[in-house]
């Protein structure tokens, strides 16, 4: 067996450090060595945690030889060298990396713990209890740093001799802390939902390590659990069918492993966990159980809002007579369709407006506003309000809408979760959040809207506020789950107007008829002639990047900032993907050829000052949101810095924030970015690949979306095939239990309710949040179930018939005999 190689030595210097990944540059004083390296010094590269200078390390790996810099050794795991005797113990202990802790406490512990002391109090903290000089201040301090110098090393050398890197081994510590190996060995699978880049697979291998069964019911579950979710994050539907369920379940699991799992192992713990409550049954459907919850609380507020519709608002005559008042105070003549948009929203409870590009959204926008100001008497100068509450609150999913709404209406607005007061995740949220004030609420952008965030809005309104919901059906849908706004168009209760009369022409403009013709399917027949305000550009993938480069640097020579210009592709990875373009963009942009400007590495980016970036995560603390576009104004080394972390400032609209490294994973460059990253914004020029390569992404809705972010100039490249193909291409809807729930809100079964009783006190509070008002226990009771829980896998599952067919409470539980028999779609209430 080959000896591995190692060296023990005292740490000189750090050369480099990357506190996002743990990556460091040491320099090394070789003390003593397993190999036949004969030089005292060499530079040691690998990923370490909290590395002291002067202090001694054992590096276990091997030598390397740096094309620049020359031979190095790359380490693969390493711990501190630990003081073997007592008097190195107490020195250790008494150094000033225990502040507060004299040579004569140090002596006291050693006489109490041995030569071992520092393991000791770090596998049992109590043995500090009773040492003389030792408060509870100290010993928290001591047993702190100690767990920082080898807690921490112990749990990562533990970590890696189940195969995770260095890197991942810190990542996975920074969430757990000194809990960590016992986590990670109680449940390895806790790791997929909490670490990000450990899916199941992952996870599955350590779960093998640690003796857990291919079979296991905890394997198995585990698989479920993450599939229900995980397809939900990446298909947009909010359910599965129990077959599918069942069929992805058993893929994932012998993918995992090469091990044959017996379907009915699978189907058996879909049935258990539905029972239990921790996935949500709903026929043969079957939810994540904050999803299912969220589409009960947006159809119960749907109801709530609605049963408001037969009240009458506002007076046709009184609407008519404000409407000319704002005509002819502002100089407006309204269209017919817009006149009737606004008299029906001002009528309603819930209002939807729909409609595309230049059919006057924004013009009815604030025609309602206006009108509702003035039948209520309201002032729109907000100098006119001395509290914090305005009567009108306008709202959209990004911080750019909510700009573009305060700019077309000269009114405040915010994002919704600004508005909510959110802080958090919206599925963890469950619609807890605060009431809002006013009379009327005005979302933009709705179809940007998931289901999460869509229950904690609806809940968040009063029933005496109209609510209108505005944007663009033919828009991609959310990035999260569900398609909330294509949905509640569905509903035939909810009054709609869809705008379709083109407003927005007088200026020539060939942008806004192609999108119509796209949203209509068609392609036009001079989609690939040059207009005043739009081009086609041929070009196959290979010279995507020379088309783009030659129109960047002339847009570039004529004024245009990088502000103006955006880049719009459907995918990453590729010569022609959004990471390939935003390097190419950037060097024209915003290069640094003569290296004088402050630049800083990440991964495989480079950052300067000036660059323009996107934000990839939602941060309500901050009031910056997935999507939005900002600018680095300054770079802060981290030689300049107080905790020695480089750091990047940045500026998104009115919102300066500053970035320590190791959350630069919130940012990407963003001269080019994915169209659904682009939703919500506009951009002066837009240039928009289109590629056979592109394939699975080749939709109407992609395309559409895409063309209707540019405001003035279109330039279309690729292949004219493509665009065909995309324009060809119409986009299957989402599979969501949403219409159903708001058509028949009767449909809530006892089933649920008793599998809502099964979630613990925490959840459960946060699930009955969901509904206005939960049915007493008595109704629960009557409701017929909507299906059995024998009856997710009748296909493959032969159902048992019960011995006999007497009606007991036992074969009712067990769902083997219908307590209903021959009352199909009837209900208890038929009988009231």
């Amino acid at each position: 067996m080959q000896t591995e190689s190692y060296l023990v030595g005292q740490i000189q210097a750090v050369f480099y450090e990357n506190p996002a990944n743990f990556y460091k540059v040491l320099l090394v004083k070789i003390l003593e060595t397993n190999t036949a390296f004969d030089e005292n010094e060499i530079v040691v590269t690998g990923t370490f945690g909290q590395i002291q200078e002067e202090e001694q390390y054992r590096f276990v790996g091997r030598f390397v030889t740096h094309a620049k810099y020359g031979k190095q050794f790359q380490s693969e795991r390493y711990q501190q060298e630990k003081p073997t005797s007592a008097s190195g113990v107490i020195a250790y202990l008494s150094s000033d990396k225990f502040p507060g802790i004299g040579k004569k406490t140090a002596g006291n512990i050693v006489a109490a713990l041995g030569e071992d002391a520092i393991e000791t109090i770090i596998n049992d903290p109590e043995s500090l209890a009773g040492i003389k000089g030792l408060n509870n201040q100290k010993r928290t301090l001591l047993l702190e740093r100690l767990r920082e110098n080898y807690g921490m090393e112990k749990i990562v050398v533990g970590l890696s001799q189940y195969g995770f890197s260095n890197q991942l081994a810190f990542a996975i510590y920074q969430v757990y802390k000194a809990d960590t190996l016992d986590i990670v060995e109680e449940n390895p699978y806790q790791l997929v939902e909490d670490i990000d880049g450990i899916g199941f697979k992952k996870a599955d291998s350590l779960a093998e390590q640690l003796g857990i069964a291919a079979d296991s019911p905890k394997r198995i579950r585990a698989a479920i659990l993450h599939e229900v979710l995980h397809t939900a994050l990446t298909t947009g539907d909010t359910y599965l069918e129990a077959k599918e369920l069942l069929e992805t379940a058993l893929n994932t699991l012998e993918k995992s492993r090469p091990v044959e799992i017996h379907p009915d192992s699978v189907a058996q713990e879909i049935i258990s966990l539905a029972e239990e409550g921790a996935i949500i049954q709903e026929g043969t459907r079957l939810y994540e159980k904050t999803l299912y919850f969220s589409e009960w609380g947006i159809s119960s507020s749907i109801q709530r809002l609605l049963a408001r519709k037969k009240e009458i608002f506002y007076a046709d005559e009184d609407i008519e007579k404000s409407l000319r008042l704002i005509e002819k105070r502002f100089g407006i003549v309204y269209g017919n369709s817009q006149r009737e948009a606004i008299k029906e929203a001002l009528k309603s409870p819930l209002f939807i407006l729909t409609g595309g590009p230049g059919t006057g959204k924004t013009t009815v926008i604030n025609g309602i506003v206006s009108v509702f100001a003035e039948l209520n008497g309201l002032s729109l100068d907000i100098a006119d309000y001395t509290q914090d509450v305005f009567p009108i609150s306008l709202a959209a999913p990004t911080g750019r809408a909510a700009k573009r709404m305060n700019e077309t209406t000269g009114l405040p607005a915010s994002t919704i979760h600004r508005l909510l007061g959110l802080t958090g995740r919206e599925k963890d949220v469950l619609g807890e959040t605060r009431e809002l004030d006013g009379g009327l609420l005005i979302v933009d952008e709705m179809s940007m809207v998931d289901t999460w965030l869509a229950n904690t809005l609806f809940k968040a309104v009063p029933t005496n506020m109209q609510v209108i919901l505005v944007g663009d059906k033919d828009q991609l849908p959310s990035v999260g789950p569900g398609q909330v706004f294509t949905d509640l168009l569905a509903v035939a209760d909810i009054p709609t107007c869809e705008l379709t009369e083109i407003y927005r022409q007088e200026d020539g403009s060939s942008i806004i008829p192609l999108a119509h013709n796209i949203r209509n399917g068609q392609i036009p027949e001079d989609l690939l002639v040059n207009q005043a305000d739009r081009s086609f550009i041929r070009c196959s993938a290979g010279q995507v990047a020379s088309v783009v480069q030659q129109i960047v640097s002339r847009a570039k020579e004529k004024g245009f900032t990088a502000q103006d210009m955006q880049v719009l592709a459907p995918m990453y990875r590729g010569i022609a993907g959004i990471d390939a373009l935003n390097q190419l963009m950037q060097e024209i942009l915003n290069s640094n050829e003569d290296g004088r400007r402050k630049e800083v590495q990440w991964l495989d980016k480079t950052y300067r000052i000036g660059d323009k970036v996107l934000h990839l995560v939602n941060s309500p603390e901050t009031n910056v949101f997935n999507g939005d576009i900002g600018e680095i104004t300054g770079i802060t080394l981290a030689k300049d810095t107080e905790d020695k972390i480089d750091e990047l400032t940045l500026l998104f609209d009115d919102t300066e924030i500053t970035y320590k490294r190791n959350e630069w994973q919130k940012i990407t460059l963003a001269y080019c970015c994915s169209i659904h990253k682009a939703q919500g914004s506009e951009f002066k020029m837009v240039i928009l690949p289109m590629l056979k390569q592109y394939s699975r992404m080749l939709q109407r809705k992609l395309l559409y979306t895409g063309v209707t972010r540019s405001k003035e100039l279109l330039i279309l490249i690729g292949e004219p095939e493509a665009f065909a193909a995309a324009i060809a291409n119409q986009s299957i809807n989402r599979r969501t239990g949403l219409v159903e729930k708001i058509v028949h809100p009767d449909r809530l079964s006892a089933e649920t309710l008793e599998q809502m009783d099964q979630l613990n006190r925490k959840q459960k509070e946060a699930a009955v949040s969901a509904f206005d008002e939960p049915p007493s226990a008595a109704e629960s009771a009557e409701r017929p179930s909507d299906a059995k829980q024998g009856s997710l896998f009748s296909d493959d599952i032969p159902s048992q018939e019960p011995k006999e067919y007497r009606l007991t409470a036992a074969l009712v539980h067990a769902g083997t005999i219908d307590p209903l028999i021959g009352m199909n779609g009837a209900s208890p209430y038929d009988f009231a």
